[in-house]
């Protein structure tokens, strides 16, 4: 045994070495933009140690808005200015829609059926349809908004509580698990987490996990000739996850379906629909192209993305208001004017609160959720910026880089919601300075559902209690570290203790 895996070594050392080698001597022939020429066998992955986004910024002062950097095996593309994003994001947004799949996310061909990593094709354009048309319909929102607000009242008493005892609460804990009650309100009718952090239930657990393992560098994405052999077993450990996520989304799919059949008996409607039953009704017309087989995936795709960049969101954006006191007090005061000192935020209130909005977008600016976006895949062969860039090139646009450009922001590390108020700059991809969620047709499309969610909770919590840092600690010593997970978080989580408004 020992004899073969010294063989398999061997060999695998041989093939790794001359891709690298063929790679390097054919890479100035293909005409690729520039870039650090790397290591053997490991190019440049050595350099990326910490934050990927700011080692490829440091690069990109050398080597420019596109470059070329060989993670692994595999050459990448690094875009790193509005100009060169609006090229690839839209000008040549058909040639960029492919997707990179990172290997774990092929376990129980989630890959194939998901709206976020399938291939742009006949099914991929039916998912886009669904989204657009059925779910993200302010009507179909507004279906389920009160389902969403008691969510909220739901996280207000555990807050209350907390107030109460006059301890500190964990945001973070309480953002994640709230956003994921909140979506799956929207998708289920029904809470699927509890927000006692000790007992947090199944399915949070599996989230988390799951989140833990897709955020992990994967030999398998650098060197895809290990693909088969899967050497940290991160795909088997997706696949088990996976599997009992899925079960757990076959009860409750099933439910809607006995309750649909049982309002049919009656000749009745079925009450409360939501974004399951939307789906279901789809899959009885054959002309939609949509099966059972996609909703698990796309329910999946809409926790993953509404949950944890939206609970991300939400701490950040607690942060620099506990940082910045003069702009917890100018939020405050216009939720205050709007709705009332203490009064319950509805959904309907977050569009008079533009300075809230604000906050949001800056915060978005400054950490962004997906710093380097979703890897993109070239489709064929084209040519940007004079360069060659061949068919299944990687790649990804720095996004975090191009929201802190001094050449595009005034004061880009300083935080200034006022930036946005008289500016018609936004979110949805029609702005290249400003792409949290990308822009194109791979554009996230749950942003209308997170922006609300976002806006509701943040608004919620600064129009209920005031909030204080523990143990005395002054605003501008709040720890800013960051760690790189699927979405940019905080290192260390932010806690925080909730005072009644009258005291302060």
């Amino acid at each position: 045994m020992a004899s073969l895996i010294g063989d398999l070594i061997f060999w695998l050392s041989i093939v790794l070495s001359s891709t690298y080698l063929l790679n390097l001597i054919t890479r100035k022939t293909r005409n690729l933009p520039p870039g650090p020429v790397g290591l053997p066998v490991v190019g440049s992955l050595l350099q990326l140690s910490g934050m990927p986004h700011e080692a490829f910024a440091r690069l990109s002062k050398q080597y420019g808005p596109l470059m070329t950097v060989w993670l692994g095996s595999r050459a990448t593309v690094v875009v790193s200015s509005a100009e060169m994003a609006e090229e690839v994001l839209h000008r040549q947004n058909q040639v960029f829609s492919g997707r990179i799949v990172a290997d774990v996310a092929t376990a129980l061909e989630y890959d194939l059926h998901s709206f976020g990593f399938s291939q742009v094709g006949p099914r991929w354009q039916a998912l886009r349809r669904i989204s657009n048309s059925e779910l993200f319909t302010p009507r179909r929102l507004d279906a389920l908004k009160e389902l969403r607000e008691e969510k909220v009242r739901v996280l207000l008493q555990h807050v209350g509580e907390a107030c109460a005892d006059g301890r500190a609460i964990d945001i973070s804990e309480y953002a994640f698990g709230t956003t994921l009650n909140l979506v799956s309100s929207t998708l289920f009718s029904q809470d699927l987490v509890d927000l006692d952090s000790e007992s947090a239930g199944e399915f949070k657990s599996f989230m988390c996990e799951m989140l833990e393992i897709n955020s992990r560098p994967n030999l398998c994405d650098y060197f895809p000739v290990l693909r088969w052999i899967d050497p940290q077993g991160l795909r088997r450990r997706n696949r088990r996850i996976l599997t009992r996520v899925y079960a757990l989304f076959d009860e409750l799919i099933d439910k809607h379906v006995r309750a649909y059949e049982d309002a049919a008996a009656k000749g009745e409607p079925k009450k409360n629909e939501d974004f399951v039953d939307v789906l279901l009704q789809l899959t009885r017309d054959p002309n939609t192209g949509f099966t059972k087989e996609n909703i698990r995936p796309m329910l999946l795709d809409l926790f993953i993305a509404g949950s944890e960049t939206s609970a991300t969101t939400l701490e950040w954006a607690m942060t620099e208001l506990l940082r910045h006191p003069d702009k917890m007090a100018a939020a405050r005061s216009e939720i205050k004017q709007t709705v009332g000192k203490g009064n319950f935020v509805k959904e309907s209130d977050i569009l008079h609160l533009p300075y809230l909005e604000a906050v949001m977008k800056e915060t978005l600016r400054m950490h962004s959720p997906a710093p380097l976006l979703v890897p993109r895949r070239a489709d064929s062969a084209t040519k940007l910026a004079g360069y060659t860039i061949p068919q299944h090139t990687q790649v990804l646009v720095n996004a975090w880089l191009i929201s802190n450009d001094p050449t595009l922001w005034d004061e880009p590390t300083s935080f200034l919601p006022e930036r946005f108020l008289k500016s018609d700059v936004n979110f949805k991809g029609k702005h290249f300075q400003f792409i949290p969620f990308g822009a194109g047709k791979r554009i996230c499309p749950g942003v209308p559902l997170a922006s609300r969610m976002v806006l509701l909770v943040l608004a919620s919590l600064i129009n209920s209690f005031s909030w204080v840092l523990p143990n005395k600690m002054a605003p501008q010593d709040l720890d800013m570290k960051v760690k790189f997970r699927l979405v940019q978080q905080r290192a260390n989580p932010l806690k925080a203790i909730p005072v009644p408004l009258t005291d302060m």
